[in-house]
């Protein structure tokens, strides 16, 4: 996705949402912008644009693009606008990297292991969640990556259930029993119901 025109400068990307800023509000079917897309930069470059539907899912992961539905996204400049204003700055990425001592909370994995860290929005933009440094949080790539595909409680629950199961065969009963008292939180107050689990 990072693929440049050297003449222009431009990435895949770049192609893909100039096609979505000529189109703005309207609801863009998948097969017409990855007709256009892949003709488009073929003309610009000669080359040949190998994933689009990559390139349109980033885009809509990133903010850019809201799914209508299944196969139809549509550019809003103005939902983009608000985004961006959510962004977290570079002082809060700093205060929320050192409060978390420079380690995801999740996994405990830093840069020290090697691992790329993220600065996450708890509550995510999408949702409506702030750029203040109370609804910041440090993430490894791979669990910000996790998140971006459940909900922050999605995932807790499915980690404890992880865990809990770990624990069974490991018969360590204190950990067990703490994963239960938790995974019976989550169904008193009926969150995340769809994700199942039996002792």
């Amino acid at each position: 996705m990072r693929q440049k025109n050297t003449q222009t400068g431009k990435t895949q990307l770049d192609v893909l949402m100039e096609y979505f800023k000529k189109h703005p509000n309207r609801d863009i079917p998948h097969p017409n912008i990855v007709d256009w897309a892949t003709r488009e930069w073929k003309k610009q470059t000669g080359g040949v644009f190998r994933d689009p539907d990559r390139g349109i899912r980033r885009l809509h992961q990133d903010g850019y693009l809201i799914k209508v539905r299944k196969g139809v996204y549509r550019y809003n400049p103005k939902a983009v606008k608000r985004r961006e204003l959510e962004d977290f700055t570079p002082t809060q990425k700093a205060s929320i990297l050192k409060g978390d001592k420079y380690k995801s909370v999740i996994c405990g994995m830093g840069r020290k292991e090697g691992f790329e860290l993220h600065v996450d929005h708890i509550k995510a933009k999408d949702s409506g969640g702030r750029a203040i440094i109370e609804n910041g949080q440090t993430l490894c790539s791979h669990h910000n990556f996790m998140k971006k595909n459940f909900k922050q409680t999605e995932t807790g629950k499915r980690m404890f259930i992880h865990l809990y199961n770990l624990a069974k065969s490991e018969n360590n009963k204190k950990l067990m029993n703490f994963c239960v008292g938790i995974l019976h939180v989550y169904k008193k107050y009926n969150i995340n119901g769809h994700i199942t689990w039996k002792k």
